[in-house]
């Protein structure tokens, strides 16, 4: 009798930890989801000209697209580095800055990813370094090109590109600004490890349980599929180019980003003191830097794209 309600008490104990691991999660997908749905700009809203240039460091022949101003100039001009994964011209996150900085008096290069549409090369065996040449090499065609008279260039580094950025300022002479959107300041290994834990979460399991979770799941991720791309990446600290770094930047996130540790990013960028870097974060918006639920449905809040054009505008005048 002993050995029987010992298993009975066994079978109870394991209904109820199952219970307790899976009955958020079916309860979740019980319940109706939210999709928002936002404004951006379209391909077929702006205004460009299609450009190649060539990386002469790692000999890859690159294109992309080339927004200029109305006026005579000279402009400032801004290199577009793009996020994870492969690129499309018809993003319209980047899209949405770009015609906003055309519109506001600034060049735009928004380059094709190495390996993506017009341009050669795969990002997918490129380390930071390596793509970092690309940017390099757009610097290098935006100060030699004849369309448009150009006054100073900087960088503006879109999520993943917020890691590039740096490594571009510490080789080049030419910036004069660095923006960074939503670009994470500690290790990809651990940006993936808190995006896994978030997208673990949206599935329904509980904090803790999903942080055991998403340890597993970013492991599969970081060896299969990409497991070159993650080598050459996955412990790339940014934190010592921003230290040395000496050109006026500007970091912008948002506090509810469930891509990157915003808090946390800011946290260890102003815990250097490098007086050229000013960190900003944007409450109720997240990875997109998005308006906020209830005030509109921009891709890219008004009052974030309005802080980088006055940045840069700052960055641009005679005595900076």
């Amino acid at each position: 009798m002993g050995l029987i309600l010992k298993r009975i008490r066994s079978r109870h104990i394991a209904a109820l930890v199952l219970a307790l691991l899976l009955g958020p999660v079916l309860l979740k997908q019980l319940l109706p989801s939210e999709n928002r749905h936002f404004d951006y700009v379209s391909l077929a809203d702006t205004v460009h000209t299609e450009v190649e240039f060539r990386n002469e460091t790692q000999e890859i022949h690159l294109a992309g697209l080339l927004f200029i101003p109305s006026g005579q100039g000279p402009f400032p001009a801004a290199v577009i580095i793009h996020g994870s994964g492969t690129s499309r011209r018809d993003s319209g996150w980047y899209l949405t800055l770009s015609r906003y900085l055309q519109q506001n008096g600034v060049v735009v290069l928004l380059p094709d990813k190495r390996g993506s549409v017009g341009s050669g090369g795969d990002w997918r065996t490129a380390d930071f370094h390596d793509l970092a040449t690309d940017t390099l090499a757009a610097i290098e065609f935006l100060g030699e090109q004849q369309q448009v008279s150009i006054s100073k260039i900087g960088v503006v580094g879109m999520s993943q590109g917020g890691w590039i950025a740096p490594v571009v300022a510490s080789e080049s002479d030419r910036l004069a600004f660095v923006v960074t959107m939503v670009g994470s300041a500690v290790t990809p290994i651990e940006q993936l490890q808190y995006e896994e834990n978030y997208n673990i979460r949206q599935i329904g399991f509980l904090p803790g349980v999903s942080n055991m979770l998403a340890f597993v799941s970013a492991a599969i991720i970081r060896n299969t599929g990409q497991a070159d791309f993650w080598d050459g990446v996955g412990d790339f600290d940014p934190i010592p180019y921003w230290q040395e770094l000496s050109v006026d930047t500007l970091i912008m996130y948002g506090r509810e980003d469930t891509n990157v540790p915003s808090v946390e990013s800011a946290a260890r960028l102003r815990e250097i003191g490098n007086p050229a870097i000013n960190v900003l974060i944007y409450d109720d918006s997240g990875h997109p830097l998005e308006d906020p639920v209830g005030q509109g449905n921009s891709i890219i809040r008004e009052d974030a794209l309005e802080e980088i054009r006055s940045f840069i505008g700052t960055a641009m005048a005679p005595d900076s």
